[in-house]
């Protein structure tokens, strides 16, 4: 069997965070890669690149992924939203806006991938308990803050979410 050309590519269709894109795209390139080194989406990190860390979680079809884990030519008619994508006409997306308001940033290099993971949790269930956020961003290693801050700050949309 004769190898395969390295120049070979795919086409593919799809939407990052509410644009459309039509791209040429190699079927080896990880959806992280794409992300970051054909789109300059950068909020989503290169961490561990085994699907351990988190930290290049996006969410694919409303559900958090590893980016890094799906291969670039699986979004094809899909819709891919980044922490880029979560703020709209301008405005921070409430969990943005707990995030600082809870001092749950701190280095940052986390952060992008846990509002996805928190994001895609308020998305399915507007109330969640405490065990459910844990359960949500358990996927996502934090170094700087014991993840209280961070639980804290899903803790305040969610109660906001109860107010509505």
């Amino acid at each position: 069997m004769p190898a395969l050309p390295h120049h070979r590519t795919c086409t593919i269709r799809t939407t990052i965070n509410r644009r459309p894109y039509e791209l040429s795209i190699s079927p080896n390139q990880t959806l992280l890669e794409l992300l970051r080194e054909e789109l300059g989406l950068t909020g989503t990190k290169c961490g561990c690149e085994i699907g351990e860390c988190g930290a290049c979680t996006v969410l694919l079809d409303g559900e958090a992924v590893n980016a890094c884990l799906v291969l670039a030519p699986q979004i094809d008619g899909r819709q891919i939203e980044t922490v880029e994508g979560l703020m709209q006409d301008g405005k921070l997306d409430p969990l943005q806006e707990s995030f600082m308001d809870h001092d749950a940033v701190h280095c940052g290099f986390c952060t992008p991938g846990m509002l996805l993971s928190a994001r895609a949790l308020l998305n399915r269930n507007p109330r969640p308990d405490e065990g459910d956020i844990r359960e949500s961003i358990s996927g996502n290693l934090c170094r700087c803050t014991g993840y209280v801050q961070i639980v804290e700050a899903i803790k305040n949309v969610s109660a906001r979410n109860g107010k509505q």
